[in-house]
């Protein structure tokens, strides 16, 4: 075991340890919302992850009893007043956007282990991640419209992949918030476990794609995220192109050659 790498933040801790860095949402007083200063440590820290070498899986958690529970309305409280007209996509452009895109087309996978409530922009964040894992205690919800808002953050285009249009239009106009139980069975977490198992059964899984062949990883991920645009052709096409990539890598390699030798194959993420 490798020791722990740590990173100096106010509203977020970043660790790395055995090649996964764990980045947790620290704001429990107001189940970790998001204000400026938390979207840009978390934007620094997942930057920082992605350039990393030494990183080759990242989670993303929070601390106390939630996720997150989105945006801090605590901040508005002094803008809205009679008058004001809020420029939101001028702010979901700088703070919100960067930070999903990132998410999204990061080679190395995310896995969100929901530990409480992600609601609103917590709810994107987790759906912007590859995986989820969550607590029993753990529920999820498209917040927007109780405000009168649309999902943003990426909601419009993770949640109908993870569960279908028709679903997706249900929580995202209604509103509802859903269990976790209800979430494993509608595909949007891949484990419910429980609470205090939680950040153990994450740092296996998470462990566990460390170790594997991070190039194949990424190209795996990159493709999946294609399949929705392409057609069958450029689709096959897209997978014949990464596999010649792959199979380039030391790592196929090493699989290949381990295989015929009968032992364990030790990926190096190259």
């Amino acid at each position: 075991m490798t020791p722990a790498a740590t990173a100096n933040y106010e509203t977020i801790s970043a660790e790395t340890q055995n090649h996964v860095c764990t980045i947790t949402l620290n704001r429990p007083d107001v189940l970790n919302a998001f204000n400026d200063q938390v979207t840009t440590e978390l934007s620094d820290a997942l930057k920082s992850a992605e350039r990393d070498p030494d990183v080759r899986a990242i989670v993303l958690t929070g601390s106390g009893r939630a996720f997150s529970s989105g945006q801090d309305l605590g901040d508005l409280k002094k803008k809205y007043v009679p008058g004001y007209v809020p420029m939101l996509g001028k702010d979901l452009r700088k703070r919100y956007n960067p930070i999903i895109t990132r998410m999204i087309n990061m080679p190395k996978p995310i896995i969100a282990s929901v530990n409480g409530v992600a609601a609103g922009a917590g709810c994107s964040l987790a759906l912007a991640c590859d995986m989820r894992i969550a607590s029993k205690d753990a529920a999820f919800i498209e917040v927007f419209i109780n405000v009168g808002l649309i999902p943003d953050s990426g909601s419009t285009y993770t949640l109908p992949r993870l569960v279908g249009v028709g679903k997706a239009f249900e929580l995202c106009t209604l509103g509802s918030k859903i269990d976790a139980e209800e979430a494993l069975r509608l595909g949007l977490v891949n484990q419910v476990v429980e609470a205090d198992q939680l950040a153990e059964t994450t740092a296996k899984v998470a462990g566990k794609l460390a170790r594997l062949p991070g190039k194949a990883i990424a190209l795996t991920k990159r493709l999946l995220n294609q399949t929705f645009e392409n057609d069958i052709s450029q689709q096959l096409e897209a997978e014949a192109f990464a596999q010649e990539t792959a199979g380039q890598t030391e790592d196929h390699f090493e699989g290949v050659t381990a295989f015929l030798e009968k032992r364990k194959p030790e990926f190096r993420g190259t």
